[in-house]
């Protein structure tokens, strides 16, 4: 039973994953459920270099193997780069998660709210990054033996509900990317996305400010589980669609405990 256990703890040992995002929220979950299982990690942050180090310290503390880089996904050179530094440190690629992301938080009726700079640094992020990324990897990801990626979209691209039109709009055309992407890298390569719902930690904490706790709880009474999603949730799901789900491509998977169901 003891060794059963320990392979299914290692199922992952010798792939390697590019996680955008890495450091915080649903990256940095996914980062260490991917570690947990024994594939090694390279994450990216633009920001804060001690939240890169810290979750690379913590993923070696359990064995694991880690790296994270500074990059910002909207320039090429920078995810190039970051690409070519995950191969040198690994030696290959197997799955890519499109985890970064941004927004300005703005009421959608307030059609002066955001400055053309704005809306462009958004869709350089959510949009053009992932395609940057994918890009990059696509021919690492296709030598290997079932290379994946997952991108992190939206309800809001659904739904046009969200933290501002800019970011609702980022995240449909990251959905259509994924359409357009798994016809583009197939058969060697599956591409498919998330659509979370309201995630539970900093990024809305800190969006939404003084309005989270209600905010959270209204979009927990409209779910039908009752629940919002905690970043485990979405990691779960996005780990489920690089490993397990090898006749699923082109597709968008909704992540928002039955939010649809109630509208």
């Amino acid at each position: 039973m003891a060794a059963t256990k320990q392979r299914d703890n290692n199922d992952l040992q010798g792939k390697v994953a590019l996680v955008t995002g890495g450091t915080r929220g649903v990256g940095r979950a996914t980062a260490l459920r991917l570690a947990a299982r024994g594939c090694a990690v390279a994450v990216n942050y633009s920001r804060s270099v001690a939240a890169g180090d810290e979750l690379v310290a913590q993923i070696e503390a359990g064995g694991g193997r880690a790296l994270a880089v500074k990059a910002d996904v909207s320039d090429d050179k920078q995810v190039r780069s970051f690409v070519d530094q995950t191969v040198a440190a690994f030696d290959r690629l197997d799955y890519l998660v499109n985890n970064a992301g941004t927004t300005l938080f703005c009421d959608h009726r307030n059609l002066d709210g955001w400055s053309a700079e704005d809306f462009h640094r958004i869709m350089a992020v959510n949009a053009l990054g992932p395609f940057q990324c994918a890009r990059a990897a696509a021919p690492l990801l296709a030598a290997g033996d079932g290379g994946a990626i997952v991108n992190v979209g939206s309800i809001a691209g659904l739904r046009g509900m969200g933290s501002s039109i800019p970011y609702c709009m980022s995240k449909a055309a990251l959905h259509n990317l994924t359409i357009s992407l798994a016809r583009a890298l197939a058969p060697k390569v599956r591409v498919n996305g998330v659509a979370p719902g309201f995630i539970a930690g900093e990024w809305l904490q800190d969006g939404l400010g003084a309005a989270y706790a209600t905010a959270k709880r209204n979009a927990e009474g409209r779910a039908a589980l009752g629940k919002v999603c905690e970043p485990e949730d979405v990691a779960d799901s996005i780990i489920a669609l690089l490993t397990h789900n090898a006749l699923v491509t082109g597709q968008v998977i909704p992540v928002e405990g039955g939010f649809f169901l109630a509208t």
